[in-house]
């Protein structure tokens, strides 16, 4: 009888922690689906703040502040409010390997160069020049990283060039084409920026993802500065500013700071791929929003070109598959 129920006890305990490892099993499960979900908007949340944030830009450039100097304040407010909010993370910031200055400086020139890019440019143009990135990106990771380059690589590069030519090709011209003004090289150079600050971020895995995001506020702040010179109009104090010019600088501070964080957080919990991939939704809300903010349309041939440009992203995005 004692065996009996002891067999029957022993039974029960198995049954239970049967039951107990399905539950753990399913919290776990809606906590990974959770957090992929969270990625999932995050990336989607920064596609759609950077597929906006040219109009705000624009409306400074309207109220006669440059780019370059609307730059400078909107960087500097999101990253003095990121320095108070990650205050306690400041200490052993002089111990951080020189590899974040280089990073801190291609990306402040990447965000400089791209901002006052779409400004004076044609937005969509701008954006497809910059998405020529992931062109530049595979043949870095190539040279530098030694990484081999697969077959979805070089359709990526061939299809990124073909693009390129289509869409800047103008037979009324003629030669080789190139971008056609200052606010095309700037965006084709944003894109060179972000591919060689992709690199620099890969071979720095041991930086922290909120060292990387600092180095990118202070490295725009301080390009900001470098170029102030080269600005026609003097650097205007706080009280030329109204109410309305606080506002915009103050939501677009808020924008950055957002879409860096969450872009991050994304890019963590994601495959590359889909990171990739997701990012491209960029393209779709700059288009919209051009359209209808700022009037905007696109020749046969520069969507033709540009959709080439967005399968070549899609392609170096399952370059690691």
């Amino acid at each position: 009888m004692i065996q009996i129920s002891s067999v029957v006890s022993v039974a029960r305990v198995i049954e239970v922690s049967k039951v107990s490892n399905v539950e753990n099993n399913n919290q776990v499960k809606v906590s990974a689906d959770s957090h992929h979900t969270m990625a999932v908007f995050g990336l989607l949340f920064g596609a759609v703040c950077w597929g906006i944030i040219w109009y705000p830009y624009r409306l400074m450039s309207e109220a006669g502040v440059s780019g370059v100097v609307s730059s400078l304040y909107t960087y500097s407010i999101a990253t003095i409010i990121a320095g108070i909010y990650f205050a306690k993370y400041w200490r052993g910031i002089f111990k951080l390997p020189i590899s974040i200055v280089w990073l801190g400086l291609t990306a402040g020139w990447t965000n400089l160069s791209y901002v006052l890019a779409v400004i004076d440019g044609e937005v969509m143009r701008v954006m497809l020049l910059f998405y020529l990135s992931p062109l530049w990106t595979l043949i870095l990771a190539h040279f530098w990283l030694k990484e081999k380059t697969t077959f979805n690589g070089y359709v990526a590069i061939a299809a990124s060039l073909v693009g390129a030519f289509i869409m800047l090709h103008n037979p009324q011209v003629g030669g080789f084409p190139l971008p056609k003004n200052t606010a095309e090289w700037l965006g084709f150079s944003a894109g060179l920026g972000f591919a060689l600050s992709n690199v620099i971020a890969r071979k720095s895995s041991h930086l922290s993802l909120r060292a990387k995001s600092f180095a990118i506020w202070i490295g725009v702040l301080l390009v900001s500065l470098a170029f102030l010179p080269f600005v026609k109009d003097a650097l205007p104090m706080p009280s030329f500013f109204s109410l309305t010019d606080w506002l915009i600088l103050t939501l677009i501070a808020f924008l950055l700071l957002a879409a860096t964080l969450f872009v991050q957080y994304g890019v963590t919990r994601i495959p590359a791929t889909r990171a990739s991939v997701l990012f491209l939704f960029e393209l779709v809300v700059a288009a919209v929003a051009s359209y209808y903010l700022a009037h905007e349309t696109m020749a046969m041939n520069e969507w033709i070109g540009g959709s080439l440009i967005v399968v070549a992203a899609i392609f170096a995005a399952t370059q690691d598959n």
